[in-house]
């Protein structure tokens, strides 16, 4: 067996970046092997847990999926639906997702989990980055998915609450 080369060598040197690079393709590979969802498409089957822990998914008769992807979009959910009486979204035939994977663990556990709670709707909650990797979004935005028997009929863009 061949000893290594010392790490400040060329060829160590080489062999730490490729090392490096394999690492961070595996790393954004998930991201890059999910398609986004198009129209005429079926809904990808989603199994989340909500801020209660109970498992959430999108129900065979769900007509419209709010999905926030980063902090603006959850934000402009929580305004536009926070004082909405608990049964509006389940009565519209209507979930909500938030993607909270790039959240902190700790900050998700001391701050955004009580938040959530507080609220008086259902939210499941995307903890890794490939669970929603098939839904679209934009930054800043709440992507609103309309659907129709499980297949994806429109998707909007929304970024205020009216």
């Amino acid at each position: 067996m061949t000893p290594r080369p010392p790490a400040t060598s060329p060829a160590g040197l080489r062999r730490r970046v490729t090392r490096c690079l394999a690492l961070v393709a595996l790393a954004l590979a998930p991201g890059f092997a999910a398609a986004v969802v198009e129209p005429g498409a079926p809904l990808p089957a989603v199994h989340l847990d909500d801020q209660h822990g109970q498992p959430l998914g999108v129900p065979a008769d769900t007509r419209l999926v709010l999905f926030a992807a980063d902090k603006a979009g959850s934000d402009l959910v929580a305004a536009a639906l926070g004082s909405e009486a608990p049964g509006l979204l389940a009565s519209r035939q209507a979930v909500y997702l938030a993607d909270i994977s790039a959240m902190p663990a700790l900050v998700t556990r001391l701050f955004a989990l009580p938040a959530l709670r507080a609220l008086p709707f259902r939210v499941g909650l995307a903890r890794d980055a490939a669970s929603l990797a098939e839904l679209p979004r934009e930054r800043g935005a709440v992507t609103l998915l309309r659907l129709s028997d499980g297949r994806l009929d429109g998707v909007d863009y929304l970024r205020d609450t009216a």
